[in-house]
């Protein structure tokens, strides 16, 4: 009871203390908060897009950014954003699952069939429908950042095959769809918060996870598992997303600013993304991480089912469809 006391009073304390939007009669700050390390390649990419946003606005319009989960989870930080105590935050697309459905063939297995070809999607029509598709939650995307592919890593085994990941538990987001890939594979998917999940790593609660390279590294869970397997089975992007109700306080002056740094820091941050990728793999085998080269189209074929499936829905189908299409 006591510790329910303690969380709700600080929740209080960051509502009430910490204002989405500061403003003063030299300039605004809108305050970004997220839960990635400052050496983080999108967290890189938000650092320009502040400056950027500075630049343009002369320094009247201008972002504070609190990394590492300084005020709170990416849950939290959400949950603040949408009623306007935060401005901006960075979410995996499949925390949005929750808020359109749309979302979700976002992080469907082998959608994309190279990162050419979702960066198409993420810039084009289809990335600008679901960015703006969840205003009704008072949320409004800004832009997709690169968050590469998603592959498996474990513990001690390498997973070169589907058969590879039976009965091992592996940690996945809160997502359906993420559930739904690992037990197309053979996998247990077993939900844990990103925070938690080096302490569930060590002590043997879950065999292994997947994520992308600088992910394994940052969070230095490449100190406790030894096996890295390149199946590359999603490209799930991170999304930069911003309270509506701190977006409707701004002028629409204010509002292309905010836009455009937004939109110059993607290529930004894939550039930082890509240079992160190849630092990662380094230094991860130079700390005795095996890297595994897996043949893709044995996990492809096993979750070929599980996309039949999500192509009869009536709104996912015509999404998949659509994805399917950019050229």
């Amino acid at each position: 009871m006591r510790t329910k006391i303690v969380k709700t009073f600080s929740l209080v304390f960051v509502v009430v203390f910490l204002l989405g939007c500061t403003e003063t009669k030299q300039h605004k700050v809108l305050k970004l908060a997220h839960g990635l390390d400052p050496t983080h390649p999108v967290h890189k990419g938000m650092e320009f897009m502040a400056e950027r946003l500075a630049e343009k606005s002369g320094g009247k319009l201008t972002i504070d950014i609190y990394p590492s989960g300084q005020l709170g989870s990416e849950q939290q930080c959400v949950e603040l954003l949408q009623i306007g105590s935060l401005a901006i935050t960075k979410v995996s697309a499949a925390v949005m699952e929750s808020f359109t459905p749309k979302f979700k063939a976002l992080g469907l297995p082998y959608v994309f069939r190279s990162k050419e070809h979702s960066f198409k999607v993420f810039d084009g029509e289809i990335g600008k429908e679901l960015l703006l598709g969840t205003e009704e939650y008072w949320i409004r995307g800004l832009c997709f950042y690169d968050a590469g592919f998603r592959s498996f890593y474990t513990i001690d085994k390498p997973i070169n095959t589907p058969d590879d990941l039976k009965g091992l538990k592996i940690r996945v987001m809160k997502s359906q769809t993420a559930m739904e890939m690992v037990r197309a594979l053979g996998g247990s998917p077993t939900p844990i918060s990103w925070g938690e999940l080096y302490t569930a790593l060590q002590s043997g609660v879950v065999d292994g996870a997947e994520n992308n390279e600088p992910s394994l590294y940052t969070s230095h869970h490449y100190e406790v598992c030894k096996q890295y397997s390149l199946d590359e089975h999603t490209c799930v992007p991170d999304v930069l997303i911003i309270s509506t109700k701190v977006w409707n306080t701004l002028s629409e002056q204010e509002q292309k600013w905010l836009q455009e740094a937004a939109d110059e820091s993607v290529p930004v941050e894939r550039k930082y993304w890509a240079e992160s990728v190849e630092e990662s793999l380094r230094i991860v085998q130079e700390n005795g991480v095996q890297v595994n080269y897996p043949n893709k189209e044995l996990f492809a074929e096993k979750v070929s089912d599980l996309l039949d499936k999500y192509r009869q829905d009536e709104v996912l189908g015509d999404i998949l469809r659509r994805i399917e299409a950019v050229k």
